[in-house]
């Protein structure tokens, strides 16, 4: 960005230029311009060069053009659950405070944020915010503290002839598609716990049936998926199907679930950890890996 206006004062003193050079000399509101094109991290770093800098990075206009385009509705959505005040905030403030994870709903089990880097909007439901059959009975279920979660907390299936969790979502989600994802590992326990025992003892079922997860919408979307369980020790993003939206002020209403019903045999040893909705472009990089 500076080499297009390092030119502007080429001439030194007595050679009848001024002393200022690079951009000292353009106005705040073209530096503000300027920003506008820039990713909001980009912008972050250019406000510590200077002070004019750090006037023209906190230019409403330039911030508003990184929103989503329901921004209000989502501020009005989540300022009942947050301490922030609200008086008075500019628009980078409002963008700093959706780009941080906002906890919300029954026993804020759910965490909505803005990606950093393009503004999407992301969502994160934790296993206590899922339906999930048995869940109670510690002869199938053990609730555990994690630092590998977002909430610190999974839950760990030990063994079951049913498996059936599912879960819903009323949201205002910004125009786009977006990817929904069931975030889980084959492990003997989770890291940290004594109890853990060794993937290939505890880990089996997952490989005679397939798991099925599906999506749906209130405006008749549908994904169907079917995958063997078999990754070990490692956390993946099984990609359930993807869905659009194209009015971002009324909510959109999702179901999903996951299950593996068939009782001819059991199965055991999985980690769930959330339910994870990326906007299409992010999903694709996490479907990677």
């Amino acid at each position: 960005m500076g080499s297009g206006f390092s030119g502007l004062d080429e001439k030194g003193p007595g050679h009848g230029g001024s002393s200022r050079t690079g951009l000292e000399g353009v106005p705040e509101m073209c530096l503000a311009v300027i920003l506008g094109y820039l990713e909001p991290p980009e912008i972050c770093k250019s406000a510590m060069l200077n002070k004019t800098f750090h006037r023209a990075s906190s230019a409403d206009f330039v911030w508003e053009s990184k929103l989503p385009d329901n921004y209000q509705i989502l501020v009005n959505k989540l300022k009942t659950s947050s301490s922030t005040s609200f008086n008075r905030l500019t628009k980078k403030d409002i963008y700093a405070f959706l780009s941080a994870p906002n906890r919300f709903g029954p026993g804020f089990a759910k965490e909505v944020w803005l990606e950093k880097k393009k503004g999407g909007l992301c969502i994160s439901i934790s296993w206590k915010g899922l339906k999930i059959t048995g869940i109670d009975d510690r002869r199938y279920w053990n609730h555990l503290p994690s630092d590998e979660s977002r909430f610190k907390t999974i839950a760990y299936l030990q063994q079951t002839w049913w498996l059936e969790v599912a879960g819903d979502l009323e949201f205002e989600f910004p125009a786009g598609i977006y990817s929904l994802f069931f975030r889980l590992q084959l492990s003997g326990a989770p890291k940290g716990h004594e109890r853990r025992a060794t993937a290939s003892k505890t880990v089996h079922g997952w490989d005679i049936k397939p798991v099925h997860f599906k999506l749906s919408t209130s405006d008749d979307q549908n994904a169907v998926t079917s995958c063997h369980l078999s990754k070990l020790n490692t956390w993946v993003h099984h990609h359930v199907g993807d869905f659009v939206v194209q009015n971002s002020n009324v909510a959109t209403k999702i179901k999903f679930s996951m299950s593996q019903i068939d009782c001819t045999h059991t199965k055991g040893g999985l980690c769930l950890d959330s339910v994870f909705i990326f906007p299409s472009e992010l999903g694709q990089r996490i479907k990677k890996y």
